[in-house]
């Protein structure tokens, strides 16, 4: 299980494994002498611990275990070396050994000519467990796999059982929290008990004491996990009916957007001609903005978005082949904190404006101006006008020292 608390808390006793399932896992395993077939399938979607089981089965038998990610170790020759002299040599103190074969959905395309082949010779000759794990192990590549396996599936995890487990890490790690926010967590995790336990991770940062509202952070996150998506659908591709729903899913306004795409453009298209018709198309799209702005002409909205998504796909000759690594702009943060500074402004003066009994136009851009200089100047008058205007700490200071 990845990520920082999930690697820390893996389950080290076989029975902390929160599957009904781990019991043909540790059968097969004992009895692997009787078995007619070398190797055993797990197969589920990501973190319903398929992984954590095999460790922690050969932590409770005290074998020796050697894992192979097969992502890294993708064709014949590198399988051969790994899988192949695993499978040869003793264990270590003649101990027994288990063969972990990890994420083979990453054996695929046409660098791992030979790949799969060589998995199945390999498992023929083996002569001890080879577990592999997978989250779709119906892809027809597999075909030939499936043949000289035994299948178990770990299914998605419910909410209760990752609720317990989440109880059980936040005692280990000293955080005090109610049941409604951990079965909040658990529900928002789909049964992927590695998110559940990441996302408790990031709720926890900085506090001992998790709330549900403390869950709101999460709705950030995923926001910005799905426009990251919706670049990658504009950037790294060239079909227009690809790009043309990335922001469909992303809950984020037009000018969020735009912010977005502009903050990002110039280190995706390094190539000046495609990064010109890129800005071309960009601000073709911001003159429809405008004219919705000044003239509430809507209807310039759906131009917008297949200028910005569409649009933007096809302008480049040849897509980027570096990682995406997108930023959110400081742009928005900026305008956030003005806006918030221009919150209290305006809360400010409309007390003011009551007050004196005089217009808010007048208290914001005439009396507000003139009482901050006073203020300033006479900490005591300005706590005084603050009990009168009945002004709470955060716009004091804002008086104070703006």
């Amino acid at each position: 299980m990845g990520g920082v608390w999930a690697g820390r808390t893996q389950p080290r006793s076989f029975a902390d494994i929160p599957q009904p399932e781990r019991t043909k896992l540790e059968q097969f395993v004992r009895t692997f002498g009787k078995q007619k077939k070398k190797a055993m399938l797990l197969y589920g979607p990501s973190g319903t611990c398929k992984t954590s089981a095999v460790h922690a089965l050969a932590h409770e038998l005290n074998w020796e275990i050697v894992e192979v990610n097969a992502s890294d170790t993708r064709n014949e020759a590198q399988l051969q070396e790994r899988v192949g002299n695993a499978i040869k040599q003793r264990s270590l103190f003649f101990a027994g050994k288990l063969i972990l074969v990890d994420e083979v959905d990453g054996v695929s395309g046409t660098g791992d000519r030979g790949g799969i082949p060589e998995l199945v010779n390999l498992i023929g000759q083996t002569s001890f467990p080879i577990i592999l794990t997978a989250q779709d192990p119906w892809d027809k590549k597999f075909s030939s796999l499936r043949s000289k396996c035994v299948l178990v599936e770990f299914p998605g995890l419910s909410a209760d059982s990752i609720a317990t487990v989440l109880s059980n890490v936040c005692t280990q790690q000293g955080i005090s929290t109610d049941s409604s926010a951990l079965k909040a967590l658990a529900r928002r995790a789909g049964g992927d008990l590695r998110a559940a336990i990441n996302d408790l991770h990031i709720v926890s940062q900085g506090t001992k004491s998790i709330a549900v509202d403390a869950l709101s952070i999460l709705d950030e996150r995923n926001r910005l996990e799905q426009m990251e998506q919706a670049l990658i659908k504009v950037f790294k591709n060239s079909d227009p009916a690809i790009a043309l729903g990335a922001f469909d899913q992303t809950d984020t306004d037009v000018n969020e957007c735009f912010l977005w795409l502009e903050h990002n453009l110039a280190k995706e298209y390094t190539n000046p001609e495609d990064r010109a018709r890129a800005y071309d198309i960009l601000s073709r799209a911001d003159v429809f903005r405008g004219r919705i702005r000044r003239q509430q002409h809507w209807r310039f909205l759906s131009y917008i978005f297949e200028l910005i998504t569409g649009g933007i796909a096809v302008a480049k000759d040849e897509r980027s082949k570096s990682p995406p690594k997108y930023e959110q702009t400081s742009r928005l943060l900026k305008i956030w904190q003005a806006n918030m500074r221009y919150a209290k402004r305006k809360s400010i003066a409309h007390k003011l404006a009551e007050s004196t009994h005089s217009s808010s136009k007048i208290a914001l851009h005439h009396t507000l101006p003139w009482l901050q200089v006073v203020c300033k100047k006479k900490p005591d008058t300005a706590k005084q006008l603050a009990e009168e205007l009945d002004l709470d700490d955060d716009e004091l200071t804002w008086l104070v020292t703006h």
